[in-house]
């Protein structure tokens, strides 16, 4: 993965302005859910991800290191994860979790136990 969590790897072919939104998301072992929002910030990057097709109601929050491809032709995002990883992430709370440090570090904490170096 890249040296930050919150940017995309150089490898992952992500173009800084393309509308992610409506891809869907591909866990290593299968299909996830599909991307409701996204963020291109520097140091900030990520994926919100409905996960609601298999999890009732949850939407999780990737960081955008997870991204290791994005298939613009199939509009399909490939993370580096496990659907159990992202099944177990900390849940996403649009009321609560917006701008919270403490949440951001919650997730960066999560996702580099998972980190490929």
């Amino acid at each position: 993965m890249s040296d930050s969590l919150w940017g995309y790897q150089p490898s992952s072919g992500h173009t800084a302005g393309v509308d992610l939104t409506g891809y869907s998301v591909e866990a290593t072992d299968g299909s996830i859910g599909k991307v409701d929002k996204h963020s291109d910030e520097v140091g900030s990057a990520y994926l919100l991800v409905d996960i609601g097709v298999w999890i009732f109601g949850k939407d999780v929050l990737l960081p955008a290191g997870t991204v290791k491809r994005i298939d613009t032709e199939d509009r399909k995002v490939h993370v580096d994860l496990t659907k159990e990883q992202v099944k177990d992430s900390p849940e996403f709370d649009r009321h609560q979790h917006t701008g919270d440090a403490a949440y951001h570090e919650q997730l960066s904490a999560y996702y580099t136990a998972y980190r490929i170096l």
